[in-house]
């Protein structure tokens, strides 16, 4: 009987979390034929097609999401146990690293404080920082490729602990030259017909950026989808459309006078911040210094 290898396991995880070969190739910086050619070998081992295609992206056939979880399950633990041996073998003055996955809006926040202030108290460690969606976040902590996350809303995976931070406020931000001029409307009819810029609901996750737009707007607003912050701040600055976005990632902009915030009456739009980590995870040090980190320099998500 064929035995899957890890370089087999780690191929196949990557092509599920990130949707295709491309992007896992990119991600584990191997060639497409090097990805193909462990996913078949893994095929193989196991008896049956783990992946087909669908357009220019992949999905697991039933054998494959049956597979998965298990696959997530192997890579943590083989990566938690490095991290222990790193741990107890680690040498004065010797360099450590830590894994940090976040979804890159909160990138905008005072996070980046919190990852100042534990970088300048453990000047051994590099931070490992992946930038990814809600669900990729998740993801990378369920497979141990990183220690802890920092997403939106709480994760249902039995496997993922979610400590909550806090909640981000959100505000209808429009170009310095809107026709609409007060500070503040009654709804957000005035506001009727705009092209609304937001991002994509998140597949297999009822709860993300994306869908609580879509659960705010009146029916029947147009969204265009963009999945970058940075991409819809300069469309809204170049008068393209309007957009929900979180206060901290606007402050700069809000100064400057390159955008606007419109309050909206009745309007308490907030997304809730979460740490995430694996429940049966190996939980070092770092990763309690971390939190601490967090818990000290985000008073303004609580």
């Amino acid at each position: 009987m064929d035995v899957m290898t890890i370089d087999e396991v780690v191929a196949f995880v990557a092509v599920a979390e990130w949707g295709g070969f491309t992007e896992a190739s990119r991600r584990l910086n191997l060639s497409q034929p090097a990805i193909s050619r462990r996913i078949r070998e893994l095929e193989r081992s196991v008896g049956a097609p783990l992946v087909e295609r669908a357009g220019r992206r992949v999905r697991l056939t039933g054998a494959g999401r049956a597979l998965l979880p298990y696959a997530e399950t192997v890579l943590a633990t083989v990566r938690d146990a490095e991290r222990a041996v790193r741990e107890q073998a680690a040498r004065p003055g010797g360099s450590r690293t830590f894994g940090l996955a976040i979804v890159g809006t909160l990138a905008d926040s005072h996070i980046v404080d919190a990852l100042r202030a534990f970088e300048s108290r453990h000047e051994d460690v590099f931070v490992e920082l992946t930038t990814a969606s809600s669900r990729q976040v998740s993801a990378l902590v369920r497979t141990g490729e990183a220690s802890l996350g920092l997403r939106y809303f709480a994760d249902a995976d039995p496997r993922l602990e979610s400590i909550p931070l806090g909640a981000e406020r959100l505000a209808v931000v429009v170009p310095a030259a809107h026709p609409v001029t007060a500070g503040r409307l009654p709804d957000l009819g005035e506001l009727r017909g705009e092209r609304w810029l937001g991002f994509s609901p998140e597949r297999g996750q009822p709860d993300s950026f994306g869908a609580l737009l879509d659960r705010l707007l009146p029916a029947g607003a147009p969204v265009t989808r963009v999945d970058s912050l940075t991409a819809q701040k300069r469309l809204v600055q170049a008068g393209l459309g309007v957009a929900l976005m979180p206060t901290s990632s606007v402050r700069e902009e809000l100064r400057l006078g390159s955008l606007r915030a419109i309050e909206i009456d009745g309007l308490d739009a907030r997304l809730p911040v979460v740490v995430i980590r694996r429940g049966r995870g190996h939980r070092g040090p770092l990763v309690e210094a971390f939190l601490e980190a967090l818990h000290e320099h985000t008073p303004s998500l609580r």
